[in-house]
């Protein structure tokens, strides 16, 4: 897809063909846009857990507001951020506000990927933080931001 179809195209999905695949390729792609994307001082701090097993993904659609359509999607990919590693540079404005613009701009390039690959696509930002860490074994100092 053009570039300007892209922007205009990218939509948030909430009803997924259970059914469709995200092969390994497309997820490869999809993460390496997420690499490319800008970062504080280039800390990419960012960590992304790609989940594709159903308990996992029904645990944390549970978790989530009670967003079934969750379920649907072929592949989650949590995106976190590795707080004591954007903190080594930049602090508390670090674990509080960069982290947060990181890994931002970090989906926004897996959204607009996800679109030119013509795959659909929802960020979730509603969840249990603390449940989705349990859920995923997360270390402490790793904060999920969005599913």
């Amino acid at each position: 897809m053009e570039f300007w179809e892209v922007i205009k195209t990218r939509r948030s999905i909430r009803k997924f063909d259970p059914k469709k695949n995200v092969s390994e390729e497309q997820l490869d792609k999809i993460l390496e846009a997420a690499v490319w994307a800008p970062s504080s001082g280039n800390t990419q701090c960012w960590r992304f857990f790609a989940v594709r097993d159903k308990n996992v993904k029904n645990e944390l659609a549970n978790k989530a507001g009670h967003q079934p359509f969750i379920n649907d999607a072929s592949i989650l990919i949590v995106v976190c951020a590795d707080l004591d590693e954007i903190a080594r540079s930049y602090g508390e404005r670090g674990r509080n506000t960069y982290s947060i613009q990181d890994t931002s701009v970090a989906i926004e390039n897996m959204l607009l990927a996800t679109t030119s690959l013509g795959l659909a696509s929802c960020w979730v930002g509603a969840f249990d933080e603390g449940r989705a860490a349990k859920i995923l074994k997360l270390d402490n100092n790793i904060r999920p931001f969005t599913t």
